[in-house]
């Protein structure tokens, strides 16, 4: 069975479980960007959505299909049919079908309780619910991963009738099946021992047949428990990304995926994609709106730093004195906080995109590393604004040449007359380009949406291309609390046009200038991407 195979396959949820964690919401652009990271990543599979319960999941499914990806199979998410229906009536399954996913992911009951007391239907009809699922799924050519949910609460209250549903599953021609942490309370002890159980009960009648894991954090183990399931068997692993998800979150992809292949020695990602781990997880962090905690394994900030003493004497002899891996082998950095020494091979490997001929002792690729520790420090972080730390790069080499100046911007708000929210603020925005002086007022809903308009309008006339481009998302992060209204924030903006968008930052204690940063860096980068020869001069006419 694939108990003996060495590959995991990777199952990530952050679309679907990953949502429902409190303060997370994605738009369509946001899950679209996310899934292209997943995948350049090398994940398996992405559970994208549940269609029949969210009309935004539909949407989703259908700008996705116009997506081509390498690797990664994306999932529709839904229930067994309903009680004492017939599949082929339940809008639930047809939405799935609509969704137009080769897999889907169908969760059923594994614990009685469920059955009898919340869905309220027999043991009976619950395994025929599994059993008709699967089977017409099946039928419409649909690849099938059963989640088990709540299969270990199930196990320890009543293990014959829990895997009785996992054979039914298995019968009714599932692909793989997940066994379900449900509430996160299990102890990983247990959680070994029924999966191991699962593994040996399915191995010889179902060969092909791979188990997976999804566990929840109730209890700050859903990351032992995978592991220690995958040692008992199981061959998928599922969770989200960077571990958020409902109540405590989910099992964290980010650092299961390390310990799996560098620690137990599975395969899992190429060498290439697992450098590339840390980058991966800051620039979904940066989408979500959230921050990743330095003290997290592998892809925090503080995982490689070290801090005085005995052990940067230890680390600066050999790193193995008090470092279990390499940083680079997930794309982090080592950082010593007592001197100015500090590792940039991430960045370095970014900057390489851009000029592949410098190496870590050119002159340029010192000058950038510190031109970038320095916007670190006022609070830029360009994973997820990948579009600015380009314009750094391309200022730095001497490859770029501004296309305007700016004059002044004024911006003024009041409160909207009644019914007219979209002209809650004017802002006025004056330029130069090539010695002409122009200017623009515009009107929107807020005071980003209105410099937003007016910069565009003032610009169209010199580069009528940027009358092809809008802002799709807009992002705030407040750097320090502790100087409450007046704390430095990182405003993070996505523009798009047709298919095409990118992210840029901008960060000042004025929220509105920061936006501003932002804006013109947006702009600027689209220019830039079109081979727009800029105007040699944006000083002020005689």
């Amino acid at each position: 069975m694939s108990r003996f195979q060495n590959k995991i396959e990777l199952f990530d949820s952050t679309l679907r479980d990953g949502a429902q964690g409190e303060g997370i919401s994605f738009s369509v652009l946001d899950k679209i960007k996310i899934v292209q990271l997943l995948d350049e990543i090398g994940v398996d599979y992405v559970e994208a959505g549940n269609p029949g319960s969210n009309p935004k999941d539909l949407e989703f499914f259908r700008e996705i299909s116009n997506l081509s990806l390498k690797k990664v199979k994306l999932v529709a998410f839904g229930a067994t049919r309903r009680r004492n229906i017939d599949v082929t009536e339940d809008a639930n399954l047809a939405s799935l079908i609509q969704a137009g996913t080769d897999y889907v992911s169908i969760f059923g009951k594994s614990w009685d309780f469920q059955v009898t007391d919340i869905i309220r239907t027999t043991l009976e009809e619950n395994l025929a619910m599994i059993r008709d699922t699967i089977g017409y799924m099946v039928s419409q050519g649909k690849g099938v991963i059963f989640d088990a949910e709540h299969f270990y609460d199930g196990y320890i209250e009543h293990r014959e009738y829990a895997l009785e549903t996992v054979l039914e599953a298995a019968r009714a021609g599932a692909q793989s099946i997940a066994l379900c942490d449900t509430r996160g309370g299990t102890i990983p002890s247990i959680i070994a021992d029924a999966t191991r159980e699962v593994v040996d009960l399915l191995e010889s009648d179902y060969p092909d047949l791979i188990i997976g894991i999804h566990t929840h954090n109730d209890i700050s183990c859903a990351e032992a428990s995978s592991l220690l399931a995958v040692e008992a068997g199981a061959r998928q692993v599922q969770g989200t990304f960077i571990g958020f998800g409902e109540r405590c979150g989910n099992a964290n992809l980010a650092t299961i995926i390390p310990s799996l292949q560098l620690k137990l020695g599975f395969d899992v990602l190429t060498p290439e994609e697992l450098s590339r781990l840390t980058y991966t997880s800051h620039a979904i962090a940066e989408i979500s709106n959230i921050s990743i905690p330095h003290g997290t394994a592998y892809i925090g900030r503080s995982a490689f730093t070290h801090k005085g003493g005995m052990h940067i004497d230890g680390v600066s002899k050999n790193p193995k004195a008090f470092e279990h891996i390499a940083p680079e082998d997930v794309g982090n950095e080592r950082r010593f906080l007592t001197s100015e020494v500090s590792g940039r091979s991430t960045i370095l490997k970014q900057i390489q995109k851009y000029a592949p001929d410098l190496d870590k002792n050119a002159p340029q690729t010192t000058h950038i590393i510190d031109k970038l520790k320095t916007l670190e420090m006022e609070g830029y972080q360009f994973e997820g604004a990948e579009s600015s730390f380009e314009l750094v790069i391309a200022k730095e080499l001497g490859k770029y040449t501004p296309f305007f100046s700016l004059d002044h911007y004024r911006t003024l708000g009041e409160m909207p007359p009644t019914g007219d929210a979209e002209t809650s603020h004017t802002a006025v925005v004056k330029v130069f380009v090539n010695g002409q002086s122009a200017i623009e007022a515009a009107q929107g809903d807020g005071p980003v949406h209105a410099l937003d308009k007016a910069l565009r309008g003032v610009l169209e006339t010199f580069y009528p291309c940027l009358a092809q481009i809008r802002l799709t998302d807009y992002k705030v992060r407040v750097l320090d609390s502790m100087h409450a209204s007046a704390a430095k924030v990182r405003v993070l903006i996505e523009t798009s046009e047709e298919e095409m968008s990118w992210s840029t930052m901008g960060v000042s204690t004025d929220i509105i200038e920061a936006s501003w940063l932002a804006l013109v860096d947006s702009i600027e980068y689209k220019l830039m991407k079109e081979g727009v020869i800029p105007a040699s001069d944006h000083t002020k006419g005689e």
